[in-house]
This record gives structure tokens, C-alpha cells and sequence, in this order.
């Protein structure tokens, strides 16, 4: 079963795919990786193949959970892993459109979780989208076709898609 974040995920992804954009999904599987390390500059494949996407990605959509009022640890540690793109001509996330999803089982850890991922994307020179999504599971739910039972919490999920690809088509 996917999860909500997965799920709202795909929202966004689709409706980034209807205006043109190739999209790869890295979910939650994808990101179980070995603890990033800065000293050990050996990637294992999953990881070198994790960090190639980001590589060669455009913008990207962000979405993680909000466990205990932040974002998940599988996602904190996937982000860590992008210091490998320090040296690179584009660093980081430079000049990059970053869409940023959270969903929670309430507001406090569903805001928390957004306004982190927006402070990582600054961080790692991106550019926050200006439509963010923080998603209470509480109220928005998900069914097994991967639609959202509230139409706002959909449309913004879409314009997060949108806003991606357009500041990606300008800034090429």
C-alpha cells in the first residue's frame, strides 16, 4: 500500500507529466540507504543512482512525512547525501525549481515538515515553489486510486507540479 505522502507525491507528479515533464519517482524504498557518512567516499549503486537523479533532474518535488514534528529520517538522510553534488557545475540544487510536500496526521508536524523542507531547498541553493503543500491526513484522505478526497488539497498538489516545470522551462 502507498503511503499519503507517496500519494500526494504522485498528484503533483502527474500533473508535472501533463505539462511536459519526464518524471522519476524515488519513494520510500528507494531511499533506504546506508547512513551518509562524509568520510567514506565509497557510494554504494543505489545510492550513486539516487544522487544521479538529482544530478540530471531540472526541479524536483519534495515530499516526506512528518514523524514527531519533522521530516523522516529516511528522507533527512537521502538529503545528506546530495553534499556529494558540491563540486558539480550546477551545486546542489542551484538554481533549480524545488517543489515541497509534507503530510501528517495532524497541522502541527504536517507545517513543521514543510517549512523544513523549504529551509533544506534554501540551503542547498534551490528555489522553493511558491505553493507549498502541507497535507493533515486527518482531513485529506487518499484512495486506493491514488486520488484526494479534498479537491483544494488536489489543486494545490497540481499547482506544485506546475510551478516546477514552469521555472524549469524559464530557467534552462
Amino acid at each position: 500500500m502507498e503511503s499519503s505522502t507517496e500519494l500526494a507525491l504522485r498528484i503533483a507528479g502527474r500533473a508535472a507529466e501533463r505539462a511536459g515533464a519526464a518524471v522519476t519517482y524515488v519513494t520510500g524504498p528507494d531511499l533506504i540507504l546506508p547512513m551518509y557518512d562524509i568520510n567514506d567516499p565509497d557510494r554504494q549503486p543505489v545510492v550513486k543512482d539516487f544522487i544521479e537523479s538529482v544530478r540530471q533532474a531540472d526541479g524536483l518535488i519534495l515530499a516526506s512525512p512528518g514523524y514527531h514534528g519533522g521530516m523522516s529520517g529516511l528522507f533527512k538522510n537521502a538529503m545528506d547525501y546530495l553534499e556529494d553534488l558540491r563540486e558539480d557545475e550546477r551545486p546542489y540544487l542551484h538554481n533549480r525549481a524545488v517543489g515541497c510536500i509534507s503530510t501528517a496526521y495532524g497541522w502541527q508536524a504536517a507545517v513543521a515538515t514543510l517549512q523544513q523542507l523549504r529551509q533544506i531547498t534554501h540551503a542547498l541553493r534551490g528555489w522553493p515553489t511558491p505553493m507549498g503543500g502541507a497535507i493533515n491526513s486527518l482531513n485529506s484522505k487518499f484512495d486506493t486510486d491514488g486520488e484526494c478526497s479534498d479537491e483544494s488539497t488536489t489543486a494545490s498538489l497540481e499547482m506544485i507540479g506546475l510551478q516546477v516545470v514552469d521555472f524549469a522551462h524559464k530557467h534552462r
